[in-house]
């Protein structure tokens, strides 16, 4: 407990809690605290008046410290005489930290650590050393000429595997690893130094290295960093050590970060000015042992996919581009862009837009990944589903080109759709885009539909055929109000993003959007008002979702697809460490070549 001005900070086995508004919470911390831990609380609270305003101060505080997991109920604990992780700091930290105090200790005292580095008598190998000795281990030193000097690698050894943590500083910046096996650490120490390199140069490669890649040397001129970074970055990293040699969870799960995955290891990323630090998910390279070969579940909502596309694209450790707004402005339409980069340098940026902001980074993500996959023949998705809408809605509109004919669908079977009255008028008005849009059923007797977008003279008619002029939207989908509002909003997005004052890149390329894929992955437990109509974005979402398996079905039937598309084919050396990561991570990568019959 952490006593404020007029409150409690708590700092309790699995989390922490703040509690203000009154000068007395201190007070009444100090009268309970005895007797929660020495296990007569229950008769500390039967001696106080029943409604009196202490009793029901104290039912208030105790009620606040339940709901907040800080009371753990159990034995009464007797007091242990062994070495010195029985009493003192040690032992109170593993009192009201462990789950079993008494396995954790003897977990403790058949451990010894070692501190390996460079320079021994470097600050961060010495703060290392002094923190593992204050949680009662047993240290030794060990040189190994072949670390950077600022690179330190710290081991336990005990009954088990030994295992580690690997604890650098480059410049004004510092990193601690995840607990992990001696290869293991190891790589992930070299890639994290790597990840730090690009940053101070964005010329070096934008892909970590690997075990066999050498680091490049960081002439920047870094600002002094404070003495207290050391001991802070060191105590992290031993921090982490001494909870896996205990047995106890690991630090990083404790500050109820929902950035955080679950299932994936974390990695702690500090700033010396201004001083941070923060965990973040994250996959090195080379995964040795079994917890970094972990394949997280699909996705099952649009948060899910938004929180792992973060992680993935974190502007610290993230191996691809991350979509952002930046200066682009977002209306009529949210766009997003994001920096292409192979080999380390920028290799063009990608501008997309959606309904909305979330769902075009979605999309822009999904599309960069292609891209850095190899292109056409490759589908990335959030979860299966979105990569198969994806897939096959990009090989069924190559199979007929829209230019009227008996396929054509009349104007009035779509035009008065709510989002595609919103976004043509968006288009021919708002913008002054003179142009046309067609609709044509892809099949007969399947509900199949192809829109299309084309500027067009300013005497031309809007509607019918014009198969000479470019596409300026286009969209396949289950009905043709559906079709004609997708293709009418990627024409908006397509001419905003080409726009001067929208888009700053004379070399950007436009990713279309994939329509109603994203549907079901949106609307998932998203509940909609019963007034809202389709001209809703939710509304519109939720009707698509519902449709969606029904039309992939029609899809599949149409375009002599499988039941699903094939997954992506191994890829040897760096070009498949992409798709190995968006899987780890859960993504779908489909390979699915773009034949014409």
């Amino acid at each position: 407990m952490t006593p404020l001005r007029v409150g409690l900070h708590l700092r309790g086995r699995r989390g922490s809690v703040t509690l203000e508004g009154s000068k007395a919470l201190p007070t009444l911390w100090r009268m309970i605290e005895g007797p929660l831990r020495d296990g007569g609380f229950e008769e500390f609270l039967d001696g106080l008046e029943p409604g009196s305003a202490l009793r029901g101060a104290m039912d208030t505080l105790v009620g606040q410290l339940e709901a907040h997991g800080l009371l753990v109920a159990g034995p009464t604990p007797h007091p242990t005489t062994v070495r010195s992780t029985a009493t003192g700091p040690v032992g109170e930290w593993l009192g009201v930290t462990a789950e079993r105090p008494d396995t954790a200790r003897g977990a403790l005292l058949g451990t010894r650590a070692e501190v390996v580095s460079g320079a021994p008598d470097g600050p961060l190998a010495r703060a290392a050393g002094r923190a593992l000795a204050a949680g009662g281990l047993p240290v030794a030193y060990t040189v190994d000429p072949d670390l950077p000097g600022d690179r330190v690698l710290l081991y336990a050894r005990g009954a088990g595997p030994v295992r580690g943590v690997a604890v650098g500083r480059r410049g004004g910046s510092g990193y601690a690893t995840a607990l992990g096996s001696p290869a293991q650490i190891r790589s992930e120490a070299e890639a994290l130094e790597a990840l730090e390199a690009r940053l101070d140069h964005p010329g070096l490669p934008g892909v970590p290295a690997t075990s066999t890649t050498p680091i490049a040397p960081a002439p920047v001129e870094v600002p002094a960093v404070p003495a207290a970074f050391f001991p802070l970055l060191a105590g992290a990293a031993a921090h982490r050590l001494l909870c896996g040699a205990a047995g106890l969870p690991d630090p990083a799960g404790e500050g109820e970060d929902d950035r955080l995955l679950p299932g994936l290891p974390a990695v702690l990323l500090a700033d010396a000015r201004p001083p941070r630090a923060d965990y973040r998910s994250w996959l090195g390279p080379d995964r040795v042992d079994a917890d970094r070969r972990v394949l997280l579940p699909a996705a099952a909502t649009l948060g899910e996919a938004l929180r792992r596309l973060a992680a993935l694209t974190d502007e610290r450790c993230g191996m691809l581009p991350e979509p952002l707004p930046g200066d682009l402005r977002q209306l009529p339409v949210p766009l997003a862009r994001c920096v292409l980069r192979r080999a380390g340098s920028p290799d063009g940026v990608l501008v997309g837009g959606a309904p909305r902001l979330d769902l075009a980074r979605l999309d822009l993500f999904c599309r960069a990944a292609e891209l850095l996959l190899g292109g056409d023949g490759f589908t990335v998705g959030a979860n299966p589903g979105h990569a198969r809408g994806r897939a096959l809605r990009a090989v069924a509109a190559g199979l007929l080109e829209p230019a009227g004919g008996p396929h054509a669908v009349p104007a009035d079977r779509w035009s008065g759709h709510p989002q595609v009255r919103h976004w043509w008028t968006t288009l021919t008005d708002r913008l002054a885009v003179p142009a046309r849009l067609e609709v044509v059923r892809v099949a007969p007797g399947e509900e199949v539909y192809r829109a299309v977008v084309r500027p067009t003279g300013h005497r031309e008619p809007s509607w019918g055929p014009s198969r000479e002029l470019p596409l300026l939207g286009d969209a396949v989908e289950g009905t043709p109000g559906d079709a004609a509002g997708f293709a009418a909003l990627a024409a908006v997005a397509r001419v905003s993003a080409s726009d001067p004052d929208s888009a700053r890149d004379p070399d950007s390329g436009f990713a279309s959007g994939s329509g109603g894929a994203v549907a079901p992955l949106a609307a998932a437990g998203v509940r909609t008002a019963g007034w809202e109509d389709s001209g809703w974005t939710g509304r519109w979402l939720a009707e698509l979702a519902g449709r969606e398996d029904a039309f992939q079905d029609a899809l599949r039937r149409v375009t002599g697809a499988g039941p699903d598309p094939a997954p992506g084919p191994p890829v040897a050396g760096p070009a498949g460490e992409p798709g190995a990561l968006l899987r780890a991570f859960g993504f779908t990568v489909l390979h699915t070549p773009r034949e014409t019959p």
